[in-house]
């Protein structure tokens, strides 16, 4: 291989990751996520009632918000308020789908969990961190609920991380940066479970196409991200 990561990493390794867990006090779960330079404050908050299309169905609900900050890259940007960019939504969204799926819904009961991903510094890979992350926080905010006499049994069925893959320079790469996200010829975004199921996978070809061997050699790459990333959470949540 005659391309060189920009940060001296190999193909397959992570930027290094952290959790801080309970970084703020007035939401049962909060999470500052860091993959390299990326940093991800998750919060997740939880309130009673669903919406109407589950009101006596016994089961509950999760929904994300997903914002990133006006200092959060080189160049500020104006605050998403009353508009939000179809980026925006679209990312919201993945974190919800991928954070419901591990939720015990009817476990739960008819509560809603409230999950906020606010990009604090953005290096690449800030759905991927929000994901990663706020399933922490998550697991932090339904500990306390049991903990306090609200829930019986801790209402998760799976366990999720997330991580992105993509070709640079013909080279299967895991855990892009920000100067490998923008000189990538194909960039995907993968969602698993704890049994490396897949949960979701967001990809395009920026430029050109690409192959079905390729495509298998980032799924197997993004295999190797998220056994890692599973390793960090539960490592996080043990301390």
């Amino acid at each position: 291989m005659t391309w060189q990561r920009p940060d001296g990493r190999d193909w397959q390794q992570l930027r290094p990751v952290s959790f801080q867990r309970h970084f703020t006090q007035f939401t049962p779960g909060s999470v500052l996520a860091s993959c390299g330079q990326t940093r991800v404050l998750c919060t997740v908050s939880v309130r009673p009632g669903v919406p109407k299309f589950l009101e006596g169905s016994g089961q509950g609900w999760l929904t994300a918000e997903y914002r990133m900050l006006p200092g959060a890259t080189p160049q500020r940007q104006d605050r998403e308020l009353y508009k939000l960019s179809g980026r925006t939504q679209e990312i919201q969204r993945l974190i919800g789908r991928s954070l419901r799926a591990a939720l015990d819904l009817p476990g739960l009961g008819e509560r809603t969990i409230l999950v906020d991903a606010d990009v604090l510094q953005a290096d690449a890979g800030t759905r991927t961190t929000a994901i990663t992350g706020g399933y922490v926080a998550l697991v932090d905010a339904l500990t306390r609920l049991v903990n306090q006499g609200e829930l019986p049994h801790l209402p998760i069925k799976h366990q999720v991380a997330a991580v992105s893959v993509g070709l640079v320079e013909n080279q299967s790469c895991l855990d892009l940066n920000y100067a490998e996200d923008l000189a990538a010829m194909v960039d995907f975004n993968v969602v698993m479970t704890e049994n490396l199921e897949l949960l979701e996978v967001q990809g395009t070809a920026e430029s050109g196409s690409f192959s079905r061997h390729q495509l298998n050699q980032m799924l197997d790459l993004a295999e190797i991200g998220i056994k890692e990333l599973l390793d960090l959470q539960n490592q996080a949540l043990a301390t």
